[in-house]
């Protein structure tokens, strides 16, 4: 199976400082890869670098577009970069009024993605967002209200629905639960893990959570001092950790 990308040697620097450095991997259709580290791993900073938020110093990165092209991304132009953001790529933010229009309804939220990729039919797209409020969980009678009017659970998943909504094949989060209750994040988990099985989604998840990751991926990076120090299938870093800073990560969290 080919990937659907491919990072080799991937490093980005800060003023001389290593955000992330020399980080390889594979990702599959339908894969969710956990890239998992303390605050100032360099997990976000990797996570941006990948989404092409922020250019990479070093390295190669490559993916495998809808019709079977290979993308050089680092080589990228910007129009062809929105492009892919716009149809093929999500990206959920960790704060959800990041990734929100305060100034619109939360139908609009949902819809304008569907506008930015040509379509026009009002009432369509007032379906379309009425589906995916119900498809994550919130009540579509509130299409018209603002994103302020919900709470940050609530705002999250219309986030969520508002990068699903154009069907992309690779989803990039940063700490989507960040924040959140502990049982408004069962509830999201819950949710995101659905959504990834039943829509065949590729995603790249940042978190600090060893739980968001046991419950999601189904393969883990463990970065420290923007290093990936392990790597491997969620449920073998977990269960039988390697290197010491995973074996401190993992024990940290996790009963003995």
């Amino acid at each position: 199976m080919t990937p659907l990308l491919s990072a080799r040697a991937l490093t980005k620097q800060y003023g001389g400082r290593n955000g992330c450095r020399n980080v390889s991997f594979d990702l599959y259709p339908g894969e969710v890869l956990c890239i998992v580290g303390e605050s100032g791993s360099g997990k976000t900073t990797l996570l941006n670098a990948l989404a092409l938020k922020t250019a990479a110093d070093g390295g190669s990165l490559h993916y495998t577009a809808t019709h079977g092209d290979r993308l050089d991304l680092l080589a990228l132009s910007e129009p062809r970069r929105r492009l892919l953001m716009r149809t093929e790529w999500g990206f959920v933010q960790q704060n959800p009024r990041d990734g929100l229009r305060s100034g619109v309804s939360a139908g609009a939220n949902i819809g304008e993605p569907l506008m930015a990729v040509g379509a026009r039919h009002y009432g369509e797209i007032r379906h379309a967002a009425t589906q995916w409020m119900e498809r994550v969980e919130l009540d579509a009678s509130r299409i018209d209200e603002f994103p302020s009017a919900f709470s940050g659970g609530m705002q999250q998943r219309l986030q969520i629905a508002r990068n699903l909504v154009t069907s992309p094949r690779l989803v990039f989060m940063d700490e989507p639960t960040a924040g959140l209750d502990v049982s408004v994040q069962a509830r999201l988990l819950d949710l995101l893990r659905t959504l990834t099985s039943t829509l065949h989604l590729s995603v790249l998840i940042v978190t600090h959570d060893i739980g968001v990751a046991r419950l999601l991926a189904h393969r883990l990076m463990v970065m420290q001092a923007g290093a990936v120090v392990e790597a491997g299938l969620t449920d073998q870093v977990l269960d039988d950790p390697q290197h010491p800073y995973t074996q401190t990560l993992v024990s940290s969290v996790l009963p003995v």
